[in-house]
């Protein structure tokens, strides 16, 4: 290292991989240095004296694989720490040192996403990929060039497994693709008794079954940038597909006129469904008068109801947690892999949250019924989020950067205290990537192995005409 002088700040870099924790099998943190500068220099080194230094003329320090991976090994559990210098006027300045901490829990291998324009309410290109979060690589899965220019959405998978996914296809091929046991079929969800397809899809445990909410949406648009879209439901309740008998069903409590059932979640157990409700008064003014006024009014609260999987059948339901009284409402709930902490978003109000500023990451500890407001959050709208297959780290999307339109996936330790940690983003080959792709990363799912599947593959089958579903007609909690 050449002598220089100490500058006594922190120096600023984007992405912002300071005072993070990050997982011992993730990809370079490549990362630029916003100083002008004739030149650059990083150093990593542990306190094992483990060290690699990065030169750079321009502020990009982007770190060779083996290099990284051997930092990383000799790291876990410890920290590692960056020495960043600039050269100005033939002085070397060197800014207070960075410390990283390298935890022992490992991520899941991939990562799962729909890459789309931010505002979709129409699409041009859209894609579903997967990337490898040990290097770079990233590979689609189905591309809409292949299906006509169909919409692709609503990718979900059971238990973190690759084998075993659903996701939906709008358009002219319309239907539920479902991958499982190794066969591939598509199914309409749609029936004579029920009002649409199915959508935001959950896999029981055992992987047989898949709750759907069955719901009619609204959008509509604000003239105030702060809010460019409200996502709404009209009619909404949940149904439950049988992947071995093709059948749907359903009971009255998850099916109330008077009420909008959404965002279904189920425990590791697979003994409770965990699902968002309202009261339905808005939809009752035919003319929408003052909308706003009366949209806002909506608050979803968090209800569980119990569920019997060798019949099929559902029991008694209990309210988990009521905040419609307290100008909030919950959304995306999403459960621990240990079944202790559910992760969900709070906002004023609505469900489709995403495109509210408020919109931040809650949790809920289901033992003790204690709600805390993790230090994850940013001022803009944090909001799709799932956990890994350990329950050690969480995914999910942030406007952060961008502030509106862009949702990039951040990552989060999650600690075995329940304490989660400082987010990173993504990170990518080139530091100016975020700068360039004019797409949102969407429903961010992280997977424990690679999807064997590519566009080709499953090109035939969304073209395929949709199986149908049959129907099993609405019981009582005692299954009569």
């Amino acid at each position: 290292m050449p002598d220089f002088i100490e500058l006594g700040e922190n120096a600023d870099l984007y992405p912002d991989y300071t005072s993070i924790t990050i997982p011992p099998n993730i990809a370079p943190l490549n990362f630029r240095i916003n100083a002008d500068a004739d030149k650059y220099i990083t150093r990593f080194y542990n306190s094992d004296g483990f060290e690699f230094i990065i030169s750079s003329g321009d502020g990009d320090i982007e770190i060779p694989l083996k290099k990284w991976e051997n930092l990383l090994s000799a790291s876990v559990s410890k920290e590692y720490y960056m020495d960043i210098l600039i050269r100005k006027d033939d002085q070397w300045q060197k800014y207070n040192t960075v410390t990283n901490k390298v935890a022992s829990d490992s991520i899941d291998k991939y990562l799962a996403y729909r890459l789309i324009e931010p505002e979709f309410e129409t699409w041009n290109v859209m894609g579903l990929y997967q990337r490898n979060l040990e290097n770079f690589d990233e590979t689609p899965l189905l591309l809409n060039r292949v299906t006509d220019g169909d919409c692709m959405n609503c990718h979900t998978f059971c238990r973190n497994r690759s084998d075993i996914m659903t996701f939906h296809i709008r358009g002219q091929h319309a239907g539920t693709v479902i991958i499982r046991d190794g066969d591939i079929t598509k199914v309409n969800t749609k029936t004579d008794s029920t009002i649409a397809p199915g959508m935001y899809p959950a896999w029981h445990p055992s992987g047989r079954y898949i709750a759907f909410t069955n719901n009619r949406i609204v959008q509509s648009y604000h003239a105030i940038p702060e809010r460019t879209v409200e996502v709404y439901d009209t009619l909404s309740n949940i149904i439950i597909y049988d992947a071995e008998k093709n059948i749907i069903t359903s009971c009255p409590d998850l099916s109330d006129p008077d009420r909008l059932e959404t965002f279904p979640t189920w425990s590791p157990d697979g003994k409770y469904l965990y699902y968002c409700c309202a009261d339905k008064h808005f939809v009752k003014k035919p003319d929408y008068e003052s909308f706003m006024d009366t949209y806002s009014q909506i608050r979803y609260d968090l209800l569980r109801i119990a569920f019997d999987e060798e019949s099929c059948t559902f029991g008694e339901v209990d309210t988990v947690l009521k905040v419609s009284d307290q100008v909030c409402s919950v959304s995306f709930p999403r459960i621990s892999p240990d079944g202790r902490y559910l992760l969900f978003n709070k906002s004023e109000h609505g469900n489709l949250t995403i495109w509210h500023p408020e919109t931040d990451l809650y949790l809920l500890d289901l033992t003790t019924g204690e709600v805390s407001l993790p230090d994850i959050n940013s001022d803009k709208s944090d909001s799709f989020h799932t956990w890994s297959s350990t329950g050690r780290w969480i995914v999910f999307s942030s406007r952060r950067d961008d502030g509106l339109l862009y949702t990039k996936p951040y990552f989060a330790y999650f600690d075995t205290s329940g304490q989660a940690h400082k987010p990173f983003v993504l990170p990518q080959k080139t530091t100016d990537f975020y700068f360039k792709i004019m797409k949102s990363f969407n429903l961010p799912e992280l997977i424990t192995s690679r999807i064997e599947y590519n566009p080709r593959k499953f090109a035939g089958i969304i073209k395929a005409q949709a199986e149908d579903v049959d129907y099993k007609s609405f019981y009582n909690k005692e299954g009569e």
